[in-house]
């Protein structure tokens, strides 16, 4: 895009210098004319659909920035998340449809069914414990074998995560539903907590679909949007976001590029010639089609997002 080739570089001095360094190692992309220069130039663009990453819940912490901000934080952690497969399937409308099958954690031969350690073998990656495919743009296409890395997601960026709640069991009403429940005084005999009516009358003479009534509640998917990446470990493979995320510790969770606050606002922006606002404040690019282990080596191994505070509490006010 021309439009984003013409993005001015006023918020630089805000990014810290390693996301500057990120971003100056990201290939460049052109119209390709043939799969190696689809490989050597390479770039993100606002019509870019980059794959997403497999990663374990570790837990929640705290942070503060250099503003003295303190931010709430979701740990999310890489375990040998790797490229195992490109999908691309042609539908009846002649439309295609392209993904990027993701694998991690790895787990012992022998725990394998053969039909999976065949997959894995043809892909030349050991056996894995959870494998997905994320929908992607047909530019964004990954070599199969590779080893992506938390650099993948930039600090300052806004990213979706994809988990199974916690399960609570079978709860009545006012826990599931938040209902009000009956009168807590007199001529209210041990019913406080009941649903109360969940019928009519003899028109219609059943329950609706859908009534809200007692039953089983959470261990659902559910997807946590717009959480924004305050810090990236690139040794230990750590993903810092901001707020919480859905599931217990441990569990595995989807993360991908923010479909509201990245790659609808960037297409909505420059359908507007708002180049300057293509992503977040202070970002250039994104890592395309993906970043992986070989990028992570040339950068710092702890990068952090600029503070989304504009002034200091340090600094005495005029």
């Amino acid at each position: 895009m021309l439009g984003l080739l013409k993005i001015r570089h006023r918020l630089q001095a805000t990014i810290p210098n390693a996301a500057r360094q990120l971003h100056s190692t990201s290939a460049t992309r052109a119209t390709p004319t043939s799969s190696t220069e689809k490989e050597e130039e390479a770039k993100w663009t606002p019509h870019s659909i980059r794959t997403g990453l497999i990663a374990r819940k570790r837990g929640m912490t705290a942070m503060w920035d250099d503003q003295g901000v303190r931010t709430p934080v979701t740990v999310l952690q890489l375990e040998d998340c790797q490229v195992t497969a490109n999908i691309k399937t042609v539908r009846k409308d002649q439309t295609e449809y392209h993904a990027v099958q993701v694998a991690s954690t790895n787990r012992p031969e022998k725990t394998e069914t053969k039909q999976m350690l065949g997959h894995f073998k043809k892909a030349g990656v050991p056996p894995k414990r959870v494998v997905k495919e994320f929908p992607v743009t047909s530019d964004a296409h990954v070599p199969v074998g590779t080893t992506l890395s938390a650099i993948h997601f930039v600090p300052g960026q806004y990213v979706d995560v994809i988990a199974n709640s916690i399960g609570k069991g079978f709860q009545g009403v006012m826990k599931r539903w938040n209902f009000k429940g009956l009168r807590a005084s007199h001529g209210v005999s041990v019913s406080h907590r009941a649903a109360g009516a969940i019928g009519a009358h003899q028109d219609p003479g059943r329950v609706w679909p859908g009534k809200k009534m007692a039953g089983h509640m959470g261990n659902v998917r559910r997807t946590t949007q717009n959480l924004r990446v305050v810090r990236i470990d690139t040794a230990l493979d750590l993903i810092f976001v901001k707020g919480s995320v859905s599931g217990v510790d441990d569990a595995f969770v989807m993360i991908r590029d923010a479909k509201k606050k990245m790659n609808q606002s960037s297409q909505v922006n420059e359908a507007k010639g708002n180049f300057e606002k293509l992503l977040p404040r202070g970002l250039e690019s994104l890592p395309f089609p993906a970043g992986t282990v070989e990028l992570a080596k040339n950068l710092p191994k702890v990068i952090e997002a600029p503070s989304a505070r504009v002034t200091s509490p340090f600094v005495p006010r005029e």
